[in-house]
């Protein structure tokens, strides 16, 4: 059986805080580090945390990070780790959507925010354009909204979302009536509308693997992205500080394994003098993933873009010494970044590369040639298929329950194609 989760209610048993209004939940979700589920709830007006009741015991939940002390952050977020075998776990009532047994479906996206941004702020990202303003205010220009509950009525599982929350970096133009009136920047009230209140029906169904993107780098929303999603318990009752890079960490959830690689900062071309590849060499080589695991990460390690850019070369760089391959175990990479669905798999067999990057930023400009024969990184496209419009993966398990079926869908939960997975290949 599964549980919901209320957003937006007043905590009446709540202490409110110094404003005199009423404490709001603004939203409860469950986030997933390497030691299994965390309870993360943000509050605005509050000055205790919310008490959490876990198969009949209750206690209070710890706090993450407080406010006051980042201006623009002028909520509490409050956490508490969940131990696995919990069978039912409530706040204020209502109840948080737990793991469940068996993985049965995946729901994937990533890339979902509304992009609004003047000028371009990293120069080696290929995905950055100037001067784009998309129409935040109007649905279907900006369909995150749509999809988190299309996808919420699939009832997936798991969601995995790689990375790229938060576009709102710019002011909206004068008289542009499409984003008029729009937050932006790294702070909650921007947080909120980019993510939470569009997300909040899809964070109420299940567990989330929140990958970090290239927007959430330190000096973009990594503050924001640190407090809110990153899945590490805070020490000290005090927001981590910002990291250039978070360490590989594996995700396990039934008998299926996630390696999560923070790419956010892996550049997408490289200067002449070669590519930063070193950390990410450091990485590859720390890895043990067990068999049949997904890496799941922002940057495709390849991926094909319009006008043949192949990305990523920080990351293709640092795998030359394993001839470009991932270490065993791994059999599938799910990344986003490039804003289309993309899906590819190589004659030489290494691990097949999905992009999800579709969920309701601006798309990238349509590839028009065919990506069957294809190279990249010396490796040729035995199986290549793109996709220009938004949606969502939703992967099941094959018969075999080895390997995968992926079906992609439009906004609105219409199934358009499906996909077979195995370890080497990808046919749709």
């Amino acid at each position: 059986m599964r549980f919901t989760l209320a957003l937006l209610l007043p905590l009446q048993s709540m202490q409110s805080g110094h404003s005199g209004e009423s404490a709001k939940l603004e939203a409860s979700y469950i986030v997933l580090d390497e030691q299994g589920m965390v309870a993360r709830t943000i509050l605005t007006n509050a000055a205790q945390c919310p008490t959490i009741n876990l198969d009949g015991n209750s206690q209070q939940m710890n706090v993450r990070a407080s406010p006051g002390g980042i201006e623009r952050f002028p909520d509490l977020v409050c956490e508490l780790f969940i131990p696995a075998g919990t069978k039912i776990a409530t706040i204020n009532g209502q109840a948080l959507p737990l793991l469940q047994p068996t993985l049965g479906s995946i729901a994937v996206l990533g890339d979902s925010g509304c992009r609004l941004r003047a000028v371009k702020i990293d120069p080696t990202d290929s995905e950055e354009d100037d001067g784009k303003f998309q129409d935040c205010n109007v649905g279907t220009r900006w369909p995150f909204s749509v999809l988190a509950k299309s996808v919420a009525a699939a009832r997936p599982d798991l969601v995995i979302h790689v990375g790229d929350y938060l576009y709102r970096e710019s002011p909206c133009p004068k008289n542009d009536h499409g984003c008029a009136g729009s937050p932006y920047d790294d702070n909650w009230i921007t947080w909120k509308a980019d993510f939470f209140v569009p997300a909040a029906p899809l964070l109420q169904v299940a567990p989330w693997i929140m990958v970090r993107g290239n927007h959430e780098i330190c000096k973009r929303a990594g503050t924001g992205y640190f407090r809110y999603l990153h899945p590490t318990l805070a020490q000290g009752q005090a927001a981590l500080s910002c990291i250039d890079m978070v360490p590989f960490y594996t995700v396990k959830v039934g008998d299926q394994s996630f390696g999560i690689l923070d790419s956010s900062d892996a550049a997408d071309t490289c200067p002449k003098e070669g590519c930063k590849s070193a950390p990410y060499v450091e990485q590859f080589s720390n890895m043990s993933p067990a068999a049949g695991a997904w890496l799941v990460t922002h940057r495709p390690i390849w991926g094909l873009k319009n006008k043949n850019v192949r990305l990523n070369a920080t990351l293709q760089a640092a795998l030359a010494r394993w001839n470009g391959r991932l270490p065993p175990g791994f059999t599938l990479v799910v990344a986003g970044h490039i804003h289309l669905w993309e899906v590819l798999s190589f004659a030489d067999q290494r691990s097949p590369q999905f992009v999800i990057g579709n969920s309701g930023t601006l798309l990238a400009h349509k590839i028009k040639r065919p990506l069957t024969g294809q190279q990249i990184q010396n490796a040729t496209i035995s199986f290549g298929r793109s996709e220009h419009e938004w949606g969502y993966t939703l992967f099941r398990h094959g018969a075999d329950e080895t390997n995968w079926t992926a079906t992609y869908y439009g906004i609105n939960g219409d199934p358009k194609f499906s996909c077979r997975v195995s370890a080497t290949a990808v046919s749709c």
